[in-house]
């Protein structure tokens, strides 16, 4: 009987360390999906209206500011940008997307991202 107990215990303990293990990985990648109800625009391109997952390339963690933008089901990568440096005042458990208003008839511009709980975000710049 103490066997069972003791073997049932550890197959807890190593079912709950791989499910730790894959929430920080989401954690590192600040993974986010977010639906978009029209048309916006990131830097270089017009997301129609859908789901997408912003996320950092977990190749380049050493660059928080390069973001990837991925389909729903993340099997095509639609672009890559690298932004800014943004910050935040106030931090929220929510994530935030600022758009800013473009010119009249063009999709509004995503202008930051911001992951729950980070005073630190991603400024997205657009050329001239």
């Amino acid at each position: 009987m103490y066997r069972k107990m003791f073997l049932g215990v550890i197959s807890m303990m190593l079912l709950g360390t791989f499910f730790v293990a894959k929430s920080q990985a989401s954690e590192l990648d600040k993974k986010t999906i977010v639906t978009v109800n029209g048309p916006i625009q990131v830097p270089g391109k017009v997301l129609p209206a859908g789901t997408y997952v912003f996320k950092l390339p977990l190749t380049d963690l050493a660059n928080p500011t390069l973001i990837s933008i991925y389909n729903a089901d993340e099997t095509q990568l639609i672009t890559t940008i690298q932004g800014i440096p943004d910050y935040r005042p106030q931090i929220t458990d929510k994530t935030v997307f600022q758009l800013e208003n473009t010119a009249p008839g063009q999709p509004e511009a995503l202008k930051a991202w911001f992951y729950p709980g980070d005073s630190t975000g991603v400024e997205f710049k657009y050329s001239e």
